[in-house]
């Protein structure tokens, strides 16, 4: 058997052009969706990332404001800034670029964006809401994750056993929440499970976001899961790799994501979609 790829680039686009609909829609009526994206020092992958977040919102007729500081900007500068943003009405989705300069608190950072306009899904308010199932804004990776399994036909997963391998803030928690809203039935596994095996074998769908190589290798799959690999590292030749053995797990699993090309595009289309997801209700509330 050899696994059905789960194609994150063909699925972001499609969910790119319904998000450039949406905009064209609320830009006709005067109410254009507008996202500040704010990057403070010089982390070469913040500015990857960053860029592609402001071509993507260009693409779909999103206003983007891309905000660069420098390194030395203070954390009270930065809180200055976001207070800002929370008050303009132009501003529907406010993202500060993570990891910042150690002298910055990243929590107080991200809990000092408006709950309304968090559009990564990293307040606590939005966590808050996931957990008690009260409408807010998913975290982006987790939320293309589902995306991807109802692409498949896995909207509903009542009677299906999901492992999440992981449990931070970002991916993990919020994933197995996810998860649990679709009826499945979800276990997360970290560095303090004892068996990881043991867990993965059993499941019907396995979520892989630790950020270390081979984590899931074959012998670990039951034959037809799905597996949705969202880790990011290189291999020993310095290509783009995950957290899954994938040459080995896609000849057991029924469908995979690859990387790159699977996970990473749908980050960025769910960033849309949320962005787009507050203007619209601010356009609803004027």
């Amino acid at each position: 058997m050899t696994a059905q790829l789960i194609d994150g680039l063909a699925l972001s686009k499609q969910l790119r052009t319904e998000a450039a609909t949406r905009a064209a829609a609320l830009t006709a009526k005067g109410k254009q969706p507008g996202l500040a994206v704010v990057l403070v020092g010089d982390n070469p992958a913040s500015q990857v990332y960053v860029r592609n977040k402001v071509k993507a919102c260009e693409e779909a007729g999103i206003h983007s404001r891309l905000e660069k500081y420098d390194a030395a900007m203070t954390e009270a500068e930065l809180l200055a800034r976001v207070d800002a943003l929370n008050n303009d009405p132009t501003i529907h989705g406010i993202l500060v670029q993570l990891p910042l300069p150690k002298h910055i608190d990243d929590h107080k950072v991200i809990e000092s964006i408006s709950p309304a306009k968090d559009v990564d899904g990293f307040h606590v308010a939005s966590a808050g809401a996931l957990v008690v199932g009260e409408p807010g804004f998913k975290a982006c990776t987790p939320y293309g994750c589902m995306k991807m399994l109802e692409s498949i036909g896995m909207k509903d997963l009542k009677g299906k056993h999901a492992v999440v391998i992981g449990r931070s803030n970002i991916v993990g928690k919020p994933m197995a929440l996810m998860l649990l809203a679709a009826n499945a039935t979800v276990t997360v596994c970290h560095s303090g499970t004892a068996d990881l095996g043991a867990m993965t074998r059993q499941a019907d769908v396995i979520v892989a976001a630790v950020g270390k190589r081979n984590v899931l290798t074959a012998g670990m799959v039951k034959p037809g899961a799905v597996v949705i690999d969202v880790g990011m590292n290189r291999n020993d030749e310095g290509k783009l790799c995950g957290d899954v053995d994938f040459d080995g797990v896609k000849e057991v699993a029924g469908w995979i994501t690859p990387v790159p090309g699977g996970v990473g595009p749908m980050t960025i289309a769910m960033l849309l979609v949320n962005t787009l997801e507050s203007a619209e209700r601010a356009a609803k509330s004027t």
